[in-house]
């Protein structure tokens, strides 16, 4: 058995950086979307919105850790990567300031797009928080209730993407929402992976994730729809937003493999690489979603 990670590598293997996509993506996206449009861009504001995007995502990689740490959901037994509080290698007080700290930076981030644009950022971003927080912490989870999907398709699809392309242009663009539909997905399939692999633990903590609400093999048949559904809008959003989004199909190498593992009948450990698989697909696919928008605009 390998040694477990010390130092700055344990605190990244926390921070789950194969995650990270679902925060890079829509900030590419919406920053396409703004190109090309008659507008006074403060440029300045993509890499601001992208700064709150990965502060909120490793915010709530570490608030999940730190719930499902004390909660007990992170036993010996769970397979997945290295979980701080659960593998009893950080204190639980320490990850929840990891979080904490996270939190505040998106925040402080965010609170300088608000005041260049508006206040309606400010009721944006202490949703984005709140929902954060409570996917896995206080008294009622929605995480546990089978939420969490909802969580990230909103957030890292809807709010992210479109967010991105409003803070630039200050309104909102039909080709952000389109495009905002498909970055979503591309979310959902992450957790997916995430709770299809952890159907036992989660069954056995009563974390009622939507992979156990639906059981193993109906979660394999949405895993598939969302990749299915995710292209489909991108092609479907060309002729009817006006600008070229079939660059999403460059998601189909890496999406086709995972979506093979998936009916496979992966399970356990073997579900860990299609993480990594999903996670490239959602990447190359808003790489090329953002090259194909901006380069049409």
């Amino acid at each position: 058995m390998n040694a477990p990670p010390t130092g700055a590598r344990l605190w990244l293997a926390g921070a789950r950086l194969r995650t990270l996509p679902a925060a890079i993506v829509p900030v590419a996206v919406g920053t396409a979307v703004a190109v090309g449009q008659e507008s006074d861009t403060a440029w300045w504001r993509s890499p601001v919105a992208l700064l709150v995007a990965l502060a909120l995502q490793v915010g709530v990689n570490y608030a999940n850790d730190y719930s499902d740490g004390v909660r007990g959901t992170d036993g010996e037994a769970r397979v997945g990567p290295l979980r701080l509080v659960g593998s009893g290698l950080v204190p639980a007080a320490t990850v929840k300031r990891a979080a904490t700290l996270a939190f505040a930076l998106a925040g402080a981030a965010g609170t300088a797009l608000a005041v260049a644009v508006g206040p309606e950022l400010f009721v944006v971003g202490v949703l984005c928080l709140l929902a954060g927080w409570t996917y896995t912490g206080g008294p009622r989870p929605y995480g546990y209730l089978g939420l969490g999907e909802v969580f990230v398709f909103v957030f890292f699809g809807l709010v992210a993407t479109v967010g991105t392309t409003y803070v630039l242009l200050e309104r909102v663009d039909a080709t952000a929402v389109w495009c905002s539909v498909t970055v979503g997905l591309w979310a959902v399939a992450l957790m997916l992976t995430n709770n299809l692999r952890d159907i036992p633990g989660d069954t056995e903590a009563g974390k009622q994730t939507i992979a156990v609400r639906l059981g193993d093999a109906r979660t394999r048949v949405v895993y598939l729809g969302t990749h299915v559904v995710a292209l489909a809008v991108a092609v479907a959003a060309t002729p009817i937003a006006g600008r070229v989004a079939l660059g999403a199909l460059a998601a189909l190498p890496f999406a086709g493999l995972a979506i093979a593992a998936v009916r496979g009948g992966a399970r356990g450990p073997d579900l860990i690489p299609v993480l990594g698989m999903t996670a490239r697909a959602q990447m190359l696919g808003g790489l090329g979603l953002t090259l194909s928008l901006a380069l049409t605009a």
